[in-house]
């Protein structure tokens, strides 16, 4: 009779510790933390020149000297992982940062005013959306021709409505909350309201799917670069490396297992993480 009580309190006993270990997050963490690594140490330091051409040793297996092996040219391929690790990594980052500050306003802008404004806007990005992100940015990669300020430029508008689509439905539901009426009966202006109010409440949600969308950018890249539209070479990205190495793949499968693992633990980690941070900072997910 007094077994089942005890054993409903050990289960309850479990559950915040389990809320607390997450295995999810902290396996993200560690993945994403294994790439921001590369790519910081690849900024500054490498095995080899990334870039160095070594004929003799071309095609070379792993070995002491090259811990994942050489490439058709004989560079090696450790460097290149790093060295396109920091302009993966980058290019992620900034594309994240464009959509970010040119979809979030738009999206406060939509939401909180309604109205003329909300409904003009809301065709422009449902517009927007109804063509594939990396359709998009190919469009536009075909304007500005290949190099990384132009797939930031082209990604980071591809992305710009999807941030500006959920900040707004986050911001319509914002706007009849009390602490907006009350900024609003204290006399404070629009802008200020939206700036100081409303655009901080909606930071958790904005977060979540900035990391989502740092994942979507890393992906988009290695696309672009692997159809030969990103990165000019020499410069070494992992999408280049994978489409490299293609060719070599009966006789030097190395070229594409290292740079397509990175690929894959990349966005493994990203959406681990993105999935973690949206269980945390969600009041629904986590009342669930």
């Amino acid at each position: 009779m007094t077994s089942a009580p005890a054993s409903t309190a050990d289960t309850r006993g479990l559950k915040p510790l389990r809320r607390r270990l997450q295995p999810g997050l902290w396996l993200g963490v560690i993945l994403v933390g294994i790439v921001l690594m590369l790519a910081v140490t690849g900024a500054v330091w490498t095995p080899y020149n990334p870039m160095a051409l070594s004929i003799p040793h071309r095609l070379q297996p792993p070995s002491e000297l090259h811990w994942l092996g050489t490439d058709e040219f004989g560079r090696d391929v450790l460097s290149r992982l790093m060295s396109g690790a920091t302009t993966s990594v980058s290019i992620g980052l900034a594309t994240v940062a464009v959509a970010t500050l040119l979809g979030a306003p738009i999206g406060v802008l939509a939401g909180f005013l309604g109205g003329a404004v909300d409904r003009m806007l809301a065709v422009v990005i449902d517009a927007l959306l109804a063509f594939p992100g990396i359709l998009m940015a190919l469009g536009l990669m075909a304007v500005m021709g290949p190099g990384e300020t132009s797939i930031v430029i082209a990604l980071g508008i591809a992305y710009t409505p999807s941030m500006a689509r959920v900040v707004r439905s986050i911001v319509m539901s914002l706007r009849a909350r009390e602490f907006v009426e009350a900024s609003a009966v204290t006399g404070n202006s629009t802008l200020y309201t939206m700036a100081v109010h409303v655009l901080p409440n909606a930071a958790s949600p904005i977060i979540v799917l900035a990391t989502s969308m740092f994942g979507w950018a890393l992906l988009s890249e290695s696309a672009l670069s692997f159809l030969g539209l990103g990165v000019p070479p020499p410069a070494a990205t992992w999408g280049s490396m994978l489409s490299a190495g293609r060719p070599y793949l009966a006789q030097a499968d190395w070229l594409t297992i290292f740079p397509g693992a990175c690929i894959t633990m990349a966005l493994l980690g990203i959406c681990l993480l993105g999935d973690a941070l949206r269980d945390r900072l969600d009041p629904r997910m986590r009342n669930a």
